[in-house]
């Protein structure tokens, strides 16, 4: 039988916008309780504002860059002060630039690792030792195909998306132990302000995978029952444009 996720309590990065909005807003419907982060404060309080009044839950929000630990650590403090635990951790926060490897300025080919790699070890090196000493728990980390294909402009935003990958399955065989459960999603292109920003094709909406659908994704993970775990799983748009 498929687990309830009614009243566990939940973190999430890059909470403000796209793929973590969605899944906040998907997991406020099955009345998990949330802490979210975002880099923009602003963002974050109006969603956790509207998903308490929408849902009837427990939302707070963290203003955090999670590439600085010190910023992390007391943004998962805050929210683990206010929830009392933590059940889920959704590692979503990223950012996509794209050039070249001789014509990408070094800093900010640096900069997209330490978010997209950095920022996901921070916030795991934060929440797991209270997932441990409660032998359970559940993280996902949204991933990439860019984490199992390289491509011409792509270097720093596929070593990030590659080391999460295998950082995840690591971290997996450490874990599994305390019935803690680690998973990698991987999809293609979503329409997202990061792609847009990024300058990526988005399609139509009826064609274009969106953010809705990865939280599908994320709540069927978590749904299953407690002896089993997605390891990975691939998301793709059908027919892009």
């Amino acid at each position: 039988m498929n687990q309830s996720l009614k009243d566990k309590t939940a973190i999430i990065t890059g909470a403000g916008k796209g793929i973590g909005r969605a899944i906040a807003i998907a997991l406020a419907g099955e009345g998990v309780h949330l802490g979210l982060i975002s880099r923009t404060l602003e963002e974050v309080e109006a969603l956790a504002s509207q998903l308490q009044q929408q849902f009837g839950i427990q939302a707070y929000a963290a203003e955090a860059d999670i590439s600085a630990d010190d910023e992390v650590e007391e943004a998962v403090a805050k929210l683990t002060g206010s929830l009392e635990h933590i059940d889920i951790l959704i590692n979503n926060a990223g950012v996509g630039k794209f050039g070249k490897l001789l014509e990408m300025d070094p800093e900010e080919w640096r900069q997209i690792v330490d978010i997209n790699l950095m920022g996901t070890y921070n916030m795991l090196r934060a929440v797991l030792p209270g997932m441990v000493e409660r032998n359970s728990g559940d993280i996902i980390n949204i991933a990439s195909t860019a984490g199992e294909k390289g491509f011409a402009t792509g270097s720093a935003y596929c070593a990030s998306k590659f080391a999460v990958m295998g950082m995840t399955e690591s971290v997996m065989q450490e874990v599994r132990k305390n019935n803690i459960r680690v998973t990698a999603l991987t999809p293609s292109t979503v329409n997202t302000p990061l792609a847009v920003n990024a300058g990526l094709s988005i399609g139509d909406e009826d064609r274009m995978m969106q953010p809705e659908d990865v939280a599908e994704v994320v709540l069927t993970a978590l749904r299953l029952p407690a002896r089993v775990q997605l390891k990975t799983a691939g998301i793709w748009t059908t027919n892009p444009q």
